[in-house]
């Protein structure tokens, strides 16, 4: 791909990652001043500048801490910012989240605490529930990970097995009263599926998590698997008393930020449309979607006419079938898509996750065209054989197609721009 094809997908995902600007995203959410104390709790990766950006608008003493990926801290004068393991927990995320919970220690009905909540927070708060270790919660996330399930499907299980997520972390507050503001990473923009909502409340009780397990065929670990059968009690409803009067805002969302690629390129002088915000399933299927409409409109110019970018957002899933791939569900998404347009002159993607890193490796995800797939032989790389092992990190690696913006500060979950000249 052309540089002036790279630099104006680029273009839009800073548009995207723009529009969840943490600054930004504050302005009009701030809560009121307590009479009491305002204690600052958060997690996911991009909890640090949230905390920081918050810091910097908050009129008042402010108090306590958020913890963010390894890589991600920002710097913020009077919170404790702690660096953890991300997709899989470890001890640095266990022993951050009994900081979190002990700054909500001794609270009265005066104090606020303010939660920020960003995508990732999930595995960032480890605190598995008596009678389960650390190794239990990591073992169910390799699991869980590893299935291809939904993220619905996958929080659904983790809010109960949990001494934090499904909102127990607001109760752990009480009696202050809990403003949480979320950045959102999850198709749909429910605050509650958002870091599994360890601040607020959803319906989902430990019967949907069987169902999940059961549905989607998921291999929980056998103690994870005893422990959710015989749980002593269901994460707390939106209808407990204790989390009255909380508040819940969603201040930056995949469709915002998708709204904003769209106007820069229609600034640019190239129509634009959203296909949504909210797309699941898995990234290889997916992108034979997003081909086929591409491919449409490249041969016949149906459903859009060209030239137009179209814009999808939402997050899709990875079932692992290789052990020494490498790469995120981007990556994945692209490597597909790059074979299901081959030989297709005018089509130009960018699939990345916003918060700039997709999956394990350093790349937010990568660029590809209708030659990409042939370029990847040239370099010794069957890109089918790369796929059926996961392995998207270096087939792109190969040709030089990675997309490497770095650590953004936020996230909204998946973008995807598809150039159609």
């Amino acid at each position: 791909m052309d540089q002036a094809k790279r630099a104006f997908l680029t273009m839009l995902f800073e548009a995207a990652v723009g529009a969840a600007d943490p600054a930004e995203a504050l302005k009009g959410h701030l809560p009121e001043r307590p009479k009491g104390r305002t204690v600052v709790i958060g997690a996911g990766k991009g909890a640090a500048q949230l905390a920081a950006a918050f810091e910097a608008a908050w009129d008042g003493p402010v108090e306590g801490v958020v913890v963010t990926r390894y890589g991600y801290a920002a710097p913020c004068p009077s919170l404790k910012v702690i660096e953890a393991a991300h997709p899989v927990p470890d001890a640095a995320g266990e022993a951050a989240t009994r900081e979190v919970m002990a700054a909500l220690d001794g609270l009265t009905a005066d104090d606020l605490v303010v939660a920020l909540i960003t995508g990732g927070g999930s595995a960032l708060l480890a605190a598995p529930p008596e009678g389960l270790t650390l190794e239990d919660e990591q073992a169910l996330n390799e699991a869980l990970l590893a299935s291809g399930a939904p993220i619905g499907a996958m929080n659904a299980i983790r809010k109960q097995v949990s001494r934090v997520k499904g909102g127990r972390l607001a109760l752990a507050a009480h009696p202050a009263k809990v403003v949480t503001l979320v950045v959102s990473d999850v198709p749909g923009d429910d605050p509650a599926e958002v870091a599994s909502g360890p601040t607020v409340a959803s319906a989902t009780d430990r019967a949907a998590a069987m169902r999940a397990v059961r549905d989607y065929g998921i291999a929980l670990p056998e103690r994870v698997a005893a422990f959710l059968k015989d749980a002593p009690e269901d994460a707390p409803g939106p209808d407990d008393p204790r989390l009255a009067g909380h508040e819940v805002h969603v201040i930056a969302s995949a469709a915002r930020s998708l709204e904003a690629a769209a106007r820069v390129a229609e600034d640019a002088g190239v129509p634009a449309v959203i296909l949504s915000d909210a797309v699941e399933g898995e990234a290889r299927e997916v992108a034979k979607v997003h081909a086929a409409i591409a491919r449409e409109v490249a041969a016949k110019g149906r459903p859009f006419t060209k030239p137009v970018v179209i814009l999808s957002g939402g997050e899709t899933t990875v079932t692992l079938r290789g052990k020494d791939g490498r790469g995120g569900r981007n990556s994945e998404f692209l490597l597909s898509f790059a074979m299901a347009v081959e030989g297709c002159e005018g089509i130009h993607a960018l699939a990345a996750d916003t918060d700039g890193i997709d999956g394990s490796e350093d790349n937010a995800g990568a660029f590809a065209d209708g030659a990409t797939a042939a370029e990847m032989r040239g370099a010794g790389v069957d890109p089918a054989e790369a796929l059926g092992r996961n392995d998207a990190w270096g087939a792109f690696d190969a040709v030089g197609g990675l997309f490497v913006p770095g650590p953004t500060g936020t996230n909204v979950n998946d973008f995807r721009a598809i150039l159609v000249e």
